[in-house]
């Protein structure tokens, strides 16, 4: 059976990546990076064996010269003959990227810079600067509870107003990841945020300890909505470290409620398998934004299916492309190859239903591409 034939609009759309990480700088470990999986859950098998694998073997030995569905060893003997750089410079640049906006939070291994990863893409690059990472620095300088406060406050402004050649463009918050997400609404006053301080940093022993207090969780994301950039949130699917009950959007319900009057876009990152309650939130919420990020590519083939179910409720002007990528060259290809498919799939639906003119799909695709992106963020959209 042949692949869906992309409408022409969406085959040629730049698309800006409102999520993701920096590429790596070597080749990298195709089996642990492939899936959020550890290696743990394969069963003494290959994470190749699953929807997201089969999309891999499928869609980027073509981008290397080799033939679809290429055996893995013959697959990574032609990643080491092109080298790092060029693999990197072939599926950034057929990603078909115009903006990538770079969490630069999460570096256990050497990654690429945003402006580094960009330019492989031939795109333009911006930063999100990770709000517990600030925190995470000032621990490690000796910063003392009664300081905290006013010390987190004026290095995260520092962080937006550095005037390096990539502008930050938002926040992301990992709070999912170490209290989960049912966050109370009011913003903690410096007496509380000092308390909370003085608990974490109190809890090491010549380390900085893992930031996991709510209190400060969420005087970060207050701290981020005062500078009135966009903020991120991990929602959903992630690796191991989440609890993934803990992950619903809907139990931000009280924090967005407290967070609307500032006006401050919400960005709900990734979402699967809560990515119809993200729609619902990003339906009455007028603050509130969504996308599928790196459940897409985890997919595989479904893609199609579950950005449509993803799409049920939310506004148009609020849904955005991310991937979500980390690393590997090609989850940047995958994370838009398998969105086009899907979006063209779901707009072709729509069109051969009537419910939709050809205006409407490429108007759609244009929201969605690029210009829901270039709004939130105030960067430059298509030209």
């Amino acid at each position: 059976m042949s692949p869906h034939v992309l409408l022409p609009f969406l085959s040629t759309a730049r698309l800006t990546d409102h999520h993701c990480h920096g590429v790596l700088r070597t080749h990298g470990d195709l089996e642990s990076q492939l899936t959020e999986g550890d290696g743990g859950g394969t069963a003494g098998g290959t994470a190749f064996d699953s929807l997201a694998g089969v999309s891999f073997r499928r869609w980027c030995p073509p981008v290397l010269g080799l033939a679809a569905h290429a055996p893995l060893r013959e697959y990574e003997e032609r990643r080491v003959e092109l080298g790092a750089a060029e693999v990197s410079r072939r599926f950034l640049t057929a990603a078909g990227l115009a903006a990538v906006c770079v969490d630069t939070g999460y570096t256990p291994t050497e990654l690429a810079s945003p402006a580094e990863t960009a330019a492989f893409a031939g795109a333009a690059a911006y930063e999100i600067v990770r709000l517990e990472q600030v925190a995470e620095s000032l621990a490690r300088d000796g910063i003392t509870p009664s300081a905290f406060p006013d010390a987190y406050r004026a290095a995260l402004a520092a962080r937006v107003a550095a005037g390096s050649a990539v502008r930050v463009v938002g926040f992301k918050s990992i709070a999912a990841y170490r209290v989960g997400l049912d966050l109370r609404g009011e913003r903690p006053d410096d007496g509380d945020v000092v308390q909370a301080a003085g608990r974490w940093l109190g809890a090491g022993s010549g380390v900085v300890p893992r930031l996991a207090d709510e209190t400060l969780h969420r005087f970060f994301i207050w701290c981020g909505a005062d500078l009135g950039l966009p903020v991120q949130f991990h929602i959903g699917y992630g690796d191991r470290d989440i609890d993934l009950h803990k992950c619903n959007p809907l139990l931000l319900t009280d924090l967005l409620r407290a967070l609307e009057p500032s006006g401050v876009p919400v960005m709900l990152l990734h979402n699967y398998p809560y990515h119809r309650e993200a729609g619902y939130l990003a339906q009455v919420f007028p603050h509130v934004y969504a996308d599928l990020g790196l459940a897409t590519q985890n997919v595989g083939s479904r893609a199609p299916a579950v950005l449509a179910e993803a799409l049920e409720l939310v506004p148009l002007r609020k849904f955005l492309f991310s991937s979500d990528a980390f690393g590997l060259p090609e989850l940047y290809y995958l994370g838009a190859l398998l969105f086009r498919q899907g979006l063209s799939r779901f707009l072709s639906e729509r069109l051969a239903d009537d419910d939709i003119t050809y205006d409407d799909a490429e108007r759609i695709t244009g929201l969605i591409a690029t210009d829901n992106a270039s709004r939130v963020y105030g960067i430059p959209g298509r030209p």
